[in-house]
């Protein structure tokens, strides 16, 4: 048995319900059955050695419960059921009413010398004005509405009993959901189980009791199985679709589709008294009839579609189905993962026995969505984290995968299961299977994506904390840095993980203020400030940008590690939604401290309060005088900011100490940007300015352009001497400065993803730091320029190989004969178009080449059919009256 390492939201809720309680001594002839909890609010109060837990609280909407395992402990407690009573009736209420069901009338006389005023009744009626109600499963009759509506509504509800006789009486029934008790229980995500509860004298803990023996599966899902795949052998996933990896971490979740390795595509989890089913991507539905009637549960009731493509396929089911929004009075839902519409109203649907049916995928919003978190962002999630199921930015490529065997379920891939054995291993030394020791990278990329989610409310997150906590604890934990990867760790663990943690001078009520005007994204506003490795600080938040959209961030190094080795832990960032007016923060890697700014929001001289931080070394032009970048270069903080007029520099503070004049440094970097601006024909004052962070690991290439754009800190010279970058250059950054000002409308992915950006890289080094073309890149030498032409040409001109250099080469031409100005005027007639084509590379490239013709009052066609694109005849019609471009380079190619 363990303590929780990190608070749990419900400690309050624990700590009035165990008040005064010192032991629970549950050895009498009672027994009980052992309880299994989901959701985000269901949280134990006792649990035996073995992880089993005999007790358990949890709300729902605006009501609570308090569950015991075995009738016989409403009097075997009942001091606890005094606390129980008291938590039931909620703050405020002064409803000492209490109704007691006649077949434990036993509670009612304990009652007598207590405030409450118990009633013993035969059944429950919403009309008896009853603050508590207080009875045993077996009593709430066969259509426990009425007691869940009061709940839902703010009532309290004590219910007692187990399940473990009446399963082994009912073989072919499905305990979790018709077991009479479990039909109020688990709405609120506790549910007596057909396992028997081993019972002990257990000490009361102080808090929140946790233990990596808890189950970890609550069900054994073979007869779902075999109803969903009835007549299904395989997955035929079309080539040409992407999905992502679900994963699947509910104890009351269930993978159904998975590839060979174990990631899922689709998969099922009971919640509450309902059903879900979640498909990664909208379009992929090999089984739907069998997956809407497991919804249906029988119910033949209609089926609500939101998606206009899956209402026919929902009809061949025989239900009714409708085109519809979500309303209550459906059977079954059906919608996409990109919408949290109607969220909580869908939870409580589900929760009161509905059924959910979800398809979508998270990994092209989490590759459009840079610095923001998919577990906890991702609209689906938001809906599904909560149900055990969640969609990961991790792909599945098309393909035909087999069905599973519903009689090997138990053996499948599941996160929660597969932890627990793990943790048996490292503490037990229970032997793995060849295919669980198979399955451990997977478990380790899990871990860390589970974390992420940090619903601090939600006891199987506490679970899977306390037991990676323990597991660390006992295999012991390298440093982290360049030479040392490491895997994903929890929260808890600052002195294990973090060895070297000096501590660094602090300053107080450092005041912030905000003057911002956000574009289209959101901007992050830096405070010049730092907060060492699980250091926590207050901040006071001005009224205007509470619960508006506004974020804290802590860490400046935003990307999500997706590598087999690791040179720090995959996330490194917190991110904390603003919806107080004090706030406290911290992160366990430590950080520089952000506000967040939504898009389109505008706030002009709001002040916030920083209790307590580290001063990091942050110059911003025409603010910072030379004396004060004096003493600031020195300040404490290991990560230094230069805010220029259009970009701001992210390093290690080693890095600035010794740039005696950040003036001239601004100089260039404005320079650089206002050329920046010049080539893509946009206003020099950004809407947002550029950020560039360095970093030990990135996630993707040597550089990778975003909001930031992200580079490991061996190219920090690039960034901030002036000497390096006017002799040696700064092709990189400027290519990912370029990758930022590319535009769909005339970009043809994938040829020129990595070409045109490469324009800017030119433009910058010949007309700002005056670097010949030649001399930025070997690549560029006209040698082999030439030949790259050649080959091309000479290859068939096949747009398969025009990428990258050789696409770079096409616009070279163009502006080597036509000029800068002309490149200029084509994107700037860009800005002015509408309705250009979409995803139809020829489409666009035609587009181009006619836009260019005329820019130029050229018939370029002979020209950019030379390189192979596929120009039209319409095209060539419209152009012919301009006078043709006859002697091109790559006219001396045939």
């Amino acid at each position: 048995m363990t303590n929780q390492p990190i608070q749990h939201h419900h400690d309050g809720d624990y700590m009035s319900l165990m008040n005064g309680l010192r032991e629970l001594d549950f050895i009498d002839p009672s027994v009980p059955s052992a309880l299994v909890l989901t959701g985000d609010h269901a949280f134990p109060l006792a649990m035996n050695s073995q992880g089993q837990v005999l007790m358990a609280a949890s709300l729902y909407s605006h009501g609570r419960i308090v569950v015991f395992s075995h009738e016989g402990y409403l009097t075997t407690f009942p001091d606890l059921v005094e606390n129980a009573l008291t938590w039931l009736r909620g703050d405020g209420s002064d409803n000492l009413s209490v109704g007691v069901h006649e077949n434990v009338k036993a509670v009612a006389d304990n009652l007598t010398k207590s405030s409450f005023q118990a009633e013993v009744v035969d059944s429950f009626s919403q009309n008896q004005g009853f603050g508590v109600y207080v009875t045993d499963a077996y009593s709430v009759g066969e259509d426990p509405k009425d007691l869940v509506v009061f709940l839902k509504a703010g009532g309290g509800v004590l219910l007692a009993g187990q399940a473990w006789s009446w399963a082994a009486d009912h073989p072919n029934e499905n305990t979790l959901l018709q077991f009479q008790g479990n039909k109020v229980c688990g709405v609120a995500g506790i549910y007596f189980s057909e396992h028997q509860g081993e019972v002990e004298s257990l000490p009361v803990y102080p808090e929140i009791p946790a233990s990596w023996m808890t189950i970890s599966v609550g069900k054994d899902f073979e007869d779902d199985l075999e109803f969903l795949i009835k007549g299904v052998s395989e997955f035929d996933f079309p080539d040409d679709q992407t999905a992502s990896v679900i994963l699947v971490h509910g104890p009351l979740a269930f993978p159904i589709g998975t590839t060979g390795d174990g990631r899922a595509f689709l998969a099922g989890a009971y919640y509450g008294k309902g059903r879900v089913i979640v498909v990664s991507h909208e379009t992929l539905a090999p089984f739907w009839n069998n997956a809407i009637h497991w919804l249906d549960e029988g119910r033949q009731g209609v089926v609500g579609v939101v998606p206009d493509n899956a209402l026919n396929i929902m009809r061949r089911s025989g239900l009714q189905c409708e085109k519809t929004n979500f309303r209550d009075d459906l059977s079954v839902f059906v919608c996409t993962a990109y919408s949290s519409d109607y969220m909580n109203e869908i939870q409580h649907f589900v929760a009161e026995g509905g059924g959910l049916l979800i398809g979508g995928h998270a990994w092209y919003w989490t590759q459009t969505h840079s610095g923001q978190n998919p577990l906890t962002d991702f609209s689906g999630n938001q809906i599904l984290n909560k149900m055990g199921l969640s969609l990961l930015g991790e792909t599945i490529e098309g393909s035909i995968y087999k069905a599973p065997v519903p009689s090997q379920a138990k053996d499948s891939y599941h996160f929660r299961h597969l932890l627990h054995r793990f943790a048996g291993h490292v503490f037990n030394s229970e032997e793995l299977t060849q295919q669980e020791e198979g399955c451990l990278r997977k478990l380790g990329k899990d871990c860390s994506s589970f974390l992420r989610m940090k619903p601090q409310d939600c006891t199987a997150y506490h679970q899977v904390v306390s037991t990676l906590t323990d597991i660390l604890k006992r295999s012991g934990m390298p440093q982290v840095c360049d030479s040392c990867p490491v895997c994903p760790d929890p929260d808890a663990l600052l002195p294990y993980l973090i060895k070297e943690n000096p501590f660094l001078s602090v300053v107080y009520n450092q005041r912030i203020k905000i003057n911002v005007n956000t574009a289209d994204g959101e901007e992050w506003i830096s405070t010049g400030l730092y907060l060492s490795p699980g250091m926590k600080t207050f901040l006071s938040m001005p009224p205007e940008i509470v619960n508006n959209g506004w974020k804290i961030q802590i860490g400046c190094q935003t990307d999500y590690l997706d590598h087999e080795e690791l040179k720090r832990a995959p996330c490194v960032h917190e991110r904390f939604p603003i919806t107080t007016e004090m706030m406290q923060v911290w992160n366990l890697w430590g950080g520089l401290i952000y506000l967040v700014a939504p898009p389109k929001t505008q706030v002009n001289g709001a002040k916030v309060i920083v209790q307590m931080a580290v001063p990091a070394p942050y110059y911003k032009s025409g603010e910072t005088t030379p004396a004060q970048w004096a003493l600031l270069r020195t300040a404490p903080s290991p990560w230094a900011e230069l805010e220029f007029d259009n970009i701001i520099i992210t390093v290690p503070s080693d890095d600035v100490r010794s740039l005696e004049d950040p003036d001239e440094l601004a100089v260039l970097w404005d320079a650089i940007m206002r050329a920046v601006a010049d080539l893509a024909v946009i206003p020099h004052k950004f809407p947002c300015k550029e950020r560039f962070v360095t970093d030990v690991q990135i996630s993707a290439g040597w550089m990778h352009a975003g909001y930031p754009v992200m580079a490991h800190m061996a190219s920090t010279s690039e960034l901030v001497s002036v000497k390096n970058a006017r002799s040696e250059g700064v092709w990189g950054p400027i290519h990912e400065l370029g990758h930022n000002q590319q535009r769909d409308c005339w970009e043809f992915p994938p040829h020129t993803t990595e070409g045109t950006c490469n324009l800017w890289s030119v433009y910058v080094h010949e007309e700002v730091l005056g670097i010949n073309r030649e001399q930025t890149q070997p690549d560029l030498a006209l040698s082999e320029r030439n030949k790259r032409a050649k080959e091309y040409a000479e290859g068939g001109r096949n747009l398969s190989s025009w990428d990258m250099w050789v696409a770079l080469e096409t616009y070279l031409q163009l502006q080597e004969k036509f000029g800068w100005d002309a490149l200029k005027k084509v994107f700037a007639a860009y800005h002015r178009m509408t309705n250009c084509p979409e995803d139809d590379n020829k489409g666009k490239m035609n587009l181009y080449a006619e836009t260019f013709s005329k820019t130029v009052k050229r018939n370029l066609c002979g020209f950019f059919k030379s390189w192979g694109w596929p120009i039209e005849a319409a095209t060539e019609k419209k152009l012919s009256n301009l006078p043709p471009w006859s002697d091109h380079p790559m006219v001396q190619y045939g």
